[in-house]
């Protein structure tokens, strides 16, 4: 381990950046932080770059420094005002880390495989939240609309808990190469509406379905809409007119697992 002091120093400047989208871009890296995300990073082997610490490390830190596979000759000690620059929590669990972001990701889709397409959603706590659900329903990639939010900024990387590490990710510019991407897979591509006349019970979400969760305040694009092969909705008493996007995809999502 080595100890940075300065904050010109190179290595702690380049994590700093990768605080900003542009950076992280232009890297492909980004930044965790905690030790339960490191260890979840390595399991699935992804690619850590460098590890940053507190001078006061805890048994726990030091442990999977140890034990992770030369990350002792990638861990820094920062000065706790450094360490407080770069964190992005406010109560830090004392550990942040750059890995890498997952390289060629396969577009050809397995038989049977479903997508969920974000289209320009904002909230990170949503999109978190629905890449984890994605996850362990057992969904096979997840796709981003342009003007989606960065999936791999620091709150939704803590909402997602380790799913951005295990499910692969595509970015997409419109519905045009969206409907390509899904039907050259053999997926269909399903949008849900207010006029629609089938419930989502009564619709195959068990397999090959390409479905699509839209903006938290104006929903699916009607470029999206009119590419839809099927139109659903979600039955709901009451005078509320719209769920929660995460909901609505949770919803949606394990009804694959509940048809199995």
């Amino acid at each position: 381990m080595r100890e940075i002091t300065s904050k010109d120093n190179k290595i702690f400047r380049h994590a700093l950046s990768l605080k900003t989208k542009k950076y992280r871009d232009r890297n492909g890296e980004y930044l965790i932080e905690g030790p339960n995300l490191l260890k979840e990073a390595l399991k699935e082997e992804i690619d850590v770059e460098a590890v940053f610490v507190r001078p006061e490390m805890t048994d726990e830190e030091a442990g999977i420094i140890e034990e992770g596979p030369g990350l002792d000759r990638k861990t820094f000690v920062l000065s706790n005002k450094l360490f407080d620059e770069l964190k992005d929590t406010e109560t830090s669990q004392g550990i942040v880390t750059v890995v890498r972001k997952r390289q060629n990701v396969s577009l050809n889709g397995r038989p049977g495989g479903n997508y969920v397409v974000l289209d320009r959603l904002q909230d990170p706590g949503n999109i978190g939240t629905i890449l984890r659900t994605a996850d362990a329903a057992g969904y096979e990639m997840a796709v981003f609309m342009k003007g989606t939010a960065d999936p791999y900024g620091s709150k939704v990387v803590r909402s997602a808990t380790g799913s951005l590490f295990r499910l692969p990710m595509v970015f997409v510019e419109d519905a045009e190469e969206l409907a390509e991407l899904v039907h050259s897979a053999g997926k269909r591509l399903i949008a849900t509406a207010m006029d629609a006349e089938k419930a989502y019970y009564d619709c195959d979400l068990e397999k090959d379905a390409a479905i699509i969760i839209g903006n938290e305040g104006n929903g699916i694009s009607p470029e999206l809409m009119m590419r839809a092969d099927e139109k659903i909705m979600i039955p709901m008493a009451g005078n509320t007119e719209s769920l929660n996007a995460a909901v609505a995809a949770g919803i949606l999502m394990y009804e694959r697992i509940r048809r199995r």
